[in-house]
C-alpha cells in the first residue's frame, strides 16, 4: 500500500497515519452521535411515540426496551459486516455502516407521534434503531480492525483508544446539542418538535462522515489478495471454529466493560433523574463536562497502555468497578457537583477498559478473521449487558428496588476481573499476524 512521506504531526503520529486516524474517527463520530442522541433525549420523545399512561415510567421503559432491541442486531451487524469487511476490505464495510446510520437517523427524527399515527409510531422508532443497532455493531468491527491495523508496533493502544475519542466526541456533540435545546426551549417545545433537531443534524453530518471516508487507504492485505483470488474467502463462523478461545475470551473481557460503560457515559444522568430528581437539563451539562474529560484520557491511557502492557490497565479498571458502584452510587444527590465527581472517579477507571478496548480484541485474531473475530462476541456481549443496563436500571427503579443496580455491576465486574488475572494474556509486544 501506497504511503505518503513521513512527516510527523504534533503528537509523534506520520502524517499519512493521521488521515487513517481521521477516517475512522471522523465516521465514528457520526455512528455514536446517532445513537447516543437516542438515549439523551428519550425522556422527551417517549410521550410523544408512546401510548400515555398514569405511571410515569411506563412510556420511558418502552423507549429504553427499544434500545435495547436496537443492541440485539449489534451481533448480527458484528458478525454479517464483520465478515464483509474480511472478504472486500475493511474500507467498503465503514463506507456501508456510516450510510446506514445516517438513514437510521433521518427515519428517527421523522418518527410521527402516537397520537397521529397510533401504534405506526412505535413500530417506525423499533425499525430506526434495529437500523442504527445493524450499523453500530458493523462499525465497531469494522472501524477498530481499521484502526489497529493503520498503527506501528509499539503504537496500537494509542491508536486504539481513539475507538472511544471519537465515540465520546459524538457523545458530546449529542449531549451538548441536547443540553442547549433544553436549556433554550420550554419544556412543551422540547417534548413536541425540540428531540427531533439533533436526529435531523445527524442524518446530515453522516454525508459528510461518508465523504471522509472515501479518502482512506484499506488496512487488509488478505482482503486485498481474496479479491485478486490469491487466497480464499473466510467462512461466517471460522473465527468461531478456528479461534474458539479467543471468541470466549472477549465475551469475558467485555463483560464488565460495557455494562460500567453505559452506565457511566449515558445513563447516569437519567438515573440522578429518576432517583434523586435531579434536574434533567443540568443532568446533560454534567453529563457534557464528564465525557469531555473521558475524551481527553483515552490517548494518555493508550500510551500508558502501551508501555506497561494491557493487563495491568484491565486489573486496575475491574477491581475499581467491583469495589466502587456501590459507594458511588450511594453518593448521588440533587446537587450539581455529586454527580459531577461520581462520574468523573468512575470515568477515570472506565477508560482503562475503553482506551486499549479495540487493541486488546484485535490482537487476539489473525487478519484473515480479525473483523468478525473481534465484533461478533464483542457486540453479542454489548446487547446482553450494556443494551440492557438502562432498561434494568430503570425497571428496578419502578419495582422500589433501584440499589440492586450498583450491586449487579459489581457482580459481572467480578467476572471480567477473573478473566484479566487468569485467561489474558498479555498481547502488547506481540506483532498483528
Amino acid at each position: 500500500m501506497a504511503t505518503s512521506p513521513v512527516t510527523h504531526s504534533p503528537v509523534g503520529i506520520p502524517k499519512s497515519r493521521v488521515r487513517q486516524l481521521m477516517a475512522a474517527s471522523i465516521g465514528n463520530v457520526v455512528e455514536w452521535y446517532d445513537w447516543y442522541a437516542y438515549t439523551f433525549l428519550a425522556t422527551y420523545f417517549s410521550a410523544q411515540v408512546f401510548p400515555k399512561s398514569e405511571g410515569g415510567l411506563v412510556a420511558l421503559l418502552s423507549a429504553y426496551g427499544v434500545f435495547a432491541v436496537g443492541f440485539f442486531m449489534r451481533p448480527l451487524g458484528g458478525l454479517l459486516v464483520g465478515a464483509f469487511a474480511d472478504r472486500f476490505g475493511r474500507k467498503a464495510a465503514m463506507t456501508f455502516t456510516i450510510v446506514l446510520m445516517g438513514a437510521g437517523s433521518l427515519l428517527l427524527g421523522l418518527t410521527p407521534t402516537y397520537e397521529a399515527v397510533g401504534l405506526l409510531s412505535p413500530i417506525i422508532l423499533t425499525l430506526a434503531r434495529l437500523i442504527q443497532g445493524l450499523s453500530v455493531g458493523g462499525e465497531f468491527a469494522a472501524a477498530t480492525t481499521f484502526l489497529v491495523e493503520s498503527a506501528p508496533q509499539g503504537r496500537r493502544g494509542l491508536y486504539s483508544s481513539f475507538q472511544y475519542v471519537s465515540t465520546t466526541i459524538g457523545q458530546l456533540l449529542a449531549s451538548g446539542l441536547a443540553a442547549l435545546l433544553a436549556s433554550s426551549l420550554v419544556k412543551e417545545d422540547m417534548g413536541s418538535y425540540g428531540w427531533r433537531i439533533p436526529f435531523i443534524v445527524g442524518a446530515v453530518i453522516s454525508l459528510v462522515g461518508l465523504w471522509i471516508r472515501k479518502g482512506a487507504d484499506e488496512t487488509s492485505a488478505v482482503a486485498e489478495e481474496i479479491q485478486r483470488g490469491e487466497a480464499k474467502r473466510p467462512k461466517l463462523f471460522e473465527f468461531l471454529v478456528g479461534y474458539p478461545k479467543a471468541a470466549a475470551t472477549i465475551v469475558g473481557i467485555t463483560i464488565a466493560g460495557t455494562v460500567a460503560y453505559y452506565t457511566w457515559t449515558s445513563f447516569l444522568p437519567i438515573y440522578a433523574q429518576i432517583t434523586v430528581k435531579f434536574d434533567a437539563a443540568q443532568s446533560l451539562q454534567v453529563g457534557t463536562v464528564s465525557l469531555f474529560f473521558f475524551m481527553v484520557l483515552q490517548p494518555l491511557l493508550g500510551m500508558l497502555s502501551d508501555r506497561i502492557g494491557r493487563k495491568p490497565m484491565l486489573i486496575t479498571f475491574g477491581v475499581a468497578f467491583v469495589v466502587l458502584p456501590v459507594p458511588l452510587l450511594s453518593l448521588l444527590s440533587n446537587s450539581f457537583g455529586s454527580l459531577l465527581a461520581v462520574q468523573l472517579i468512575g470515568m477515570l477507571f472506565l477508560g482503562c477498559f475503553t482506551s486499549i478496548s479495540a487493541a486488546v480484541n484485535s490482537e487476539l485474531f489473525p487478519t484473515r478473521v480479525r473483523a468478525a473475530g473481534a465484533g461478533f462476541p464483542y457486540s453479542l456481549t454489548v446487547a446482553l449487558f450494556g443494551g440492557t443496563a438502562p432498561l434494568l436500571g430503570t425497571a428496578l427503579k419502578d419495582a422500589g428496588n433501584v440499589e440492586v443496580f450498583p450491586y449487579y455491576m459489581s457482580a459481572l465486574a467480578l467476572i471480567s476481573t477473573l478473566v484479566y488475572i487468569f485467561v489474558l494474556k498479555e498481547t502488547k509486544d506481540q506483532p498483528l499476524s
